[in-house]
């Protein structure tokens, strides 16, 4: 008998014996993720290769034939995506999160003149590599909508957005430093638009940074979705299902994810 108890059902490929398992997870999800596979390790005295990265890169990496077991992404497009190619699994929801933008001390900001702000010439606005990191095409599409506020807000801001993480190119953080908070301490951006986990894990290594909350007009969330790869390591499913969990939805909501399966 298990010590968890299972809330959803996966549709797996075939799946073949190999160690250690292969986890490859959304740099989003590294603090909370290494709970996880820390307090599953302790259950199952099983071996876990965790890696973090984009989820798009990662996913690039599966499709050039890295061996993955189980993929967790940071939206659902990347896992939908191997799942269409006959790479995958079935693709489950599993936990959700939302755009914050992150601010310089001395940026006089507020949730109602974020758009505002940004749309100031002197004020470098910092987001992640789109297509290769989602928290990069969540900070798209809350672009797209800036339009319905202030018309031609759109434009300035696509033309403006200098893409600081996330992308195969970009500058890496130092080993242990959480790359938003490095990003801004090195004065690259003065608001960064990063997931509302990612800022508050900033904040705790530069206590003066802002956390500004977006205003409703903007707002963009994220679901995030997860995957077992085909002919994953037949123990894979036993992650997945912890990730699905009462304890491993109550580790997520600890790192301030909405997790639903609660």
């Amino acid at each position: 008998m298990k010590k968890w108890i299972a809330v959803a059902v996966l549709t797996l490929p075939f799946m073949a014996n190999s160690t250690p398992l292969e986890l490859r997870a959304a740099g989003s999800l590294k603090a909370a993720m290494a709970e996880i596979v820390s307090e599953y390790q302790q259950l199952e005295s099983e071996t876990v290769n965790a890696e973090f990265a984009p989820s798009g890169l990662l996913r690039k990496r599966i499709e050039e034939g890295e061996r993955v077991d189980l993929f967790v992404s940071a939206n659902m497009k990347h896992p939908q995506t191997l799942h269409a190619s006959d790479k995958s699994g079935s693709v489950v929801m599993f936990a959700r999160n939302k755009l914050c933008a992150i601010a310089q001390p001395e940026v006089d900001v507020a949730s109602d003149s974020l758009l505002e702000k940004m749309l100031q010439d002197s004020i470098k606005v910092g987001i992640s590599t789109p297509k290769a990191d989602p928290a990069g095409d969540y900070a798209w599409a809350l672009f797209a909508r800036a339009d319905k506020v202030q018309l031609g807000a759109t434009q300035k801001l696509e033309h403006k957005a200098i893409k600081l993480t996330g992308g195969a190119n970009t500058a890496v953080a130092p080993k242990g430093r959480n790359p938003y908070g490095w990003v801004m301490e090195n004065r690259r951006a003065d608001i960064f638009l990063t997931y509302c986990t990612n800022a508050v894990l900033a904040q705790k290594e530069l206590p003066t940074l802002q956390v500004v909350q977006i205003p409703q007009a903007l707002s963009v969330g994220a679901n995030y979705g997860l995957t077992i790869l085909e002919g994953a390591n037949v123990n894979s499913t036993e992650l997945a299902m912890f990730i699905l969990s009462q304890p491993g939805q109550n580790i997520l909501a600890k790192y301030g994810f909405d997790a639903p399966l609660r």
